[in-house]
């Protein structure tokens, strides 16, 4: 197996690459004034952009396996917080409570659209309930990861989620997203075209969240609150969150009697977490909480996922395809 598998990409590389420079040379006064301002310009861009290339045909193609999608929804919506929840008394002590926070906010965000439909190619699954089952869950993120953080934060003892924030997910997210799709008529095929645009928008909108949440949190002094042993307990805390996803989400499709391309489909939309849509939203729904340390968790699962459901992929392409009854061939590559 190639070595090249297990290392980072070019967007891992420019986030390690924007943390270090916020540590260096933190925006700070009237500069960081500007990239918010910037920042909220280009997530709203973002999310009109993937309203517009969200391509209505392939929904609908996707969209009437609705035991596939309720399986995903469970596992993004359900399974994750729960597991947060639950393991918190186990996890917990072994990453500081501003730590812990950005994992609960973590494990209620919705799944990544672009890589799980990627992964799901390679992997020869369903491509076309993978980008459902994706962008349904994108979308409803939008609705239920700040009730869901509303509801973990109580539990956390860090009171509710308020109406005010959701309002202002809606307003820079949804609301975008909407006009978006409003505009694909005219823009759609456009935007089809330079997929590319969308993908540097979508990196950028994120590196300028990263860089303003970390220096604001390294002049708060984020790294000496967080030493090598926090972030070694960090990783394991994803780790252990991602196995567990990955094993439920596998043998629980088997249990319900899906097929392999559909068992692939659930797997890889259903253990993942979107880095594209949870750095936006946090820095709507976490003003007032350290913002470094709520996207940090998010970060390191986001590389962890990447490089874990890499390999899965390789590994369920590799198998012979089993086709069962009313169960389409996945094309070969």
């Amino acid at each position: 197996m190639s070595l090249s598998r297990f290392l980072p990409d070019r967007f891992t590389c420019a986030l390690v690459a924007t943390v270090t420079l916020a540590t260096v040379l933190p925006c700070r006064g009237a500069a960081a004034d500007v990239f918010e301002v910037l920042t909220d310009l280009a997530i709203a861009l973002l999310f009109f952009l993937h309203g517009a290339k969200l391509s209505r045909e392939a929904v609908v193609a996707g969209a009437t396996h609705w035991r596939l999608h309720l399986t995903v929804l469970a596992s993004t919506f359900v399974l994750f917080p729960l597991l947060g929840w639950l393991l918190r008394p186990l996890l917990a002590p072994l990453v500081t409570p501003d730590l812990y926070l950005g994992v609960l906010f973590l494990c209620a965000l919705p799944s990544t659209v672009q890589s799980s439909i990627a992964f799901t190619s390679i992997a020869r699954g369903n491509v076309a309930a993978a980008i459902c089952s994706a962008s349904a869950s994108s979308l409803l993120g939008i609705f239920l990861t700040p009730l869901l953080v509303g509801l973990m934060l109580e539990s956390h003892g860090q009171g509710g989620m308020s109406w005010d924030a959701i309002g202002a997910i809606v307003l820079q997210l949804l609301v975008p997203f909407v006009v978006g799709q409003v505009a694909q008529r005219w823009i759609g095929g456009w935007v089809a075209k330079h997929r590319g645009l969308v993908a540097y928008v979508d990196q950028g909108s994120i590196l300028l969240v990263v860089y303003t949440a970390f220096s604001a949190a390294v002049l708060q002094g984020l790294w000496k609150q967080v030493p090598l042993p926090v972030l070694g307990g960090l990783l394991l805390v994803n780790i252990v969150l991602l196995a567990i996803a990955l094993l439920a989400t596998r043998y629980g499709a088997r249990a319900l009697g899906f097929g392999r391309a559909d068992e692939i489909t659930i797997v890889f939309c259903g253990s993942k977490k979107s880095l594209a849509s949870g750095v936006p939203m946090a820095k709507v729904l976490f003003a007032g909480h350290p913002l470094g340390a709520i996207v940090l968790p998010i970060m390191l699962f986001h590389q962890i996922q990447l490089m874990t459901c890499a390999v899965l992929a390789r590994r369920y392409a590799a198998r012979p395809v089993e086709v069962h009854a009313g169960e389409p061939a996945p094309a070969r590559r």
